[in-house]
């Protein structure tokens, strides 16, 4: 299909409350097939549907070769105190910061045909799930900064050259 151009902060999509998909039809199977191609890009670990300008919730992964999908996601369980770790965004490109996730993540939503999927793992694939079903929900992992961190992310996103 085609790698779609992701949405940078600011664009409002980005924090719209996605839509559940409710037709599994040739529609959502298109926007499939450009979230799994625009993943595959170098660097990248996640696109959320909102990201390339849809609003259903569906999102692409791509963590250690594992590359999949989710339709309708929902975070189940957690496990593990939240730790802070290394994060980025495509949507904030260049911009790293710790930001707290839970260690293991189990997410359950479905495939184009309709059929219950689950996806579960540890580390940056726990870190993914939650990043991109935040996306689907209008969040930015920059909401999820401590404080002290939000304001100096904020003001490397004024002086980016992006922004």
């Amino acid at each position: 299909m085609t790698v779609r151009p992701i949405r940078l902060f600011g664009d409002p999509v980005l924090k719209t409350v996605c839509d559940p998909v409710v037709e599994f039809d040739e529609g959502v199977r298109s926007l499939v097939a450009d979230l799994v191609d625009s993943v595959q890009l170098p660097g990248r670990a996640g696109v959320a549907a909102n990201q390339i300008g849809a609003t259903l919730r569906v999102f692409s992964y791509n963590v250690d070769g594992q590359i999949g999908y989710l339709i309708n996601p929902e975070v189940v369980e957690v496990r593990g105190e939240k730790e802070l770790v290394g994060e980025g965004c495509l949507s904030v490109p260049g911009l790293w910061f710790e930001t707290a996730r839970h260690p293991w993540a189990r997410a359950v939503g479905y495939d184009v045909d309709g059929n219950e999927v689950e996806v579960e793992g540890d580390g940056v694939l726990a870190q993914a799930l939650q990043h991109e079903t935040d996306h689907l929900n209008g969040f930015l992992y920059l909401d999820r900064l401590e404080k002290e961190t939000r304001r100096e992310a904020m003001k490397q996103v004024r002086e980016s050259d992006w922004f």
